[in-house]
């Protein structure tokens, strides 16, 4: 964890995945990020997967190095309390409706310079998740094997939640850029991102939306083929499966000669009266025959071979492994400064951490930071927030408004 931001002071209460990834990105980079959550847990407590000890993993890596509270949020001096930690840390990360306590004004109330960034469905303030504006996006119509039927065709959902953690880095990158705002003008920000916005905005700004008005229809169904340029999944003899991409000039001729295709090539380019050399346009255009030709000498040769034939000529490329081979991979994981050793997770279960994604080159990034307990910090910064005394404290303890922590598990 790096210390960019070490006077930053973030409240986040929130659930599943957008949110917490705004929150958790900006604590990777120093800032202080308090969650809150209801004292039982907040809805993604016991998200899929859980270890034996009933421990989410997905909760425990979505919160790493953030600070946890755990008041009653049911209740009204929950709330209240909740309300006045984002006004002393006048700043805030949520998920929850504007129409709620937690509203900008609500808060603003008693600080007026506050930034708050919440994360919605749609504009409109339809409900809205990562799978179902997936569905409205366009993308699961376009995937899928070339052969499926082209009337009915059935959507493919892809499996990771990708507009939720684009939509949290955009979030991250927006809370900042309303703090930034306040640095120079002194005046708060209420920013509202939603999630549906973040899925169609980045069909735009991909050029598919305008490709789309364009052609006057929709794009065919490629498979494991790049759209607009070379690329696409091939097989070797020994039955591994990878995958290349050749969008420069540099990057075709290593895949020419890692294949020893320039004969055969040369001959196609003479039948079709074009050269391949040339650019994306001539390549994606006779895809079909270019692909038989790479296919019949993968087919002729086992990975290692071919692998070193293509590491020797710079391709760009890839092996197929599954995600537990990933997780095992030294390349990928174990000799990946990205990575560092287990933290003290709340689960008990070690394992590889990651650290900041960005890394400044001759600067450690330091050890992985663990995920808290539920409550683990609610003493320390009630006090130091709010300046409850340890009497006070107690009380709310007592009287069931605040919880220390959940290192016994419920």
């Amino acid at each position: 964890m790096y210390k960019l931001l070490p006077d930053l002071s973030i409240v986040e209460a929130s659930s599943f995945v957008a949110s917490p990834t705004a929150g958790l990105y900006c604590a990777q980079m120093g800032a202080e990020v308090i969650r809150v959550d209801h004292k039982e847990g907040g809805l993604d407590y016991d998200r899929y997967m859980l270890t034996r000890e009933g421990r989410s993993l997905s909760w425990e890596n979505l919160n790493r190095a953030k600070k946890s509270v755990a008041l009653d949020l049911k209740s009204g001096e929950g709330r209240e309390l909740l309300v006045a930690l984002a006004a002393s840390a006048g700043n805030l990360i949520t998920n929850l409706p504007e129409a709620s306590f937690l509203s900008h004004a609500a808060i603003a109330a008693s600080r007026a310079d506050l930034v708050s960034l919440r994360i919605m469905g749609w504009h409109d303030g339809r409900q809205a998740m990562d799978f179902t504006v997936n569905a409205a996006s366009g993308y699961p119509l376009m995937t899928g094997p070339a052969q499926w039927d082209a009337a009915n065709p059935p959507p493919v959902n892809q499996v990771l939640p990708a507009w939720d953690f684009i939509t949290g880095a955009y979030s991250a990158f927006a809370l900042l850029a309303g703090i930034r705002h306040r640095e120079r003008t002194g005046e708060g920000a209420e920013l509202r991102v939603p999630l549906g916005d973040v899925a169609i905005g980045t069909v735009a700004n991909s050029g598919a939306m305008a490709e789309m008005l364009y052609r006057g229809g929709d794009r065919e169904r490629l498979g494991n083929a790049i759209w607009g340029a070379f690329g696409r999944d091939f097989v070797t003899r020994d039955g591994k499966r990878f995958m290349v991409a050749a969008l420069t000039p540099k990057q075709w001729d290593g895949l020419v000669a890692a294949f020893a295709l320039a004969a055969p090539i040369a001959a196609l380019e003479e039948e079709m009266g074009v050269r391949f050399a040339d650019g994306d346009t001539p390549r994606f255009a006779h895809r079909e025959r270019l692909f038989a030709l790479f296919q019949e000498v993968a087919g002729r040769i086992d990975w290692a071979a071919l692998e070193a034939r293509l590491a020797a000529n710079a391709c760009t490329f890839e092996r197929y492994r599954t995600m537990h081979e990933a997780a095992n991979d030294p390349v990928l994981v174990a000799d990946n400064p990205l990575f560092g050793p287990s933290p003290a997770n709340p689960s008990g279960f070690a394992y590889p951490a990651t650290r900041s994604f960005a890394n400044i080159p001759g600067e450690p990034r330091g050890d992985p930071c663990p995920a808290p307990f539920l409550g683990e910090h609610t003493e320390e910064v009630l006090a130091e927030k709010l300046g409850l005394g340890a009497g006070q404290i107690a009380s709310l303890v007592d009287r069931g408004v605040a919880r220390l922590s959940d290192k016994d598990h419920r």
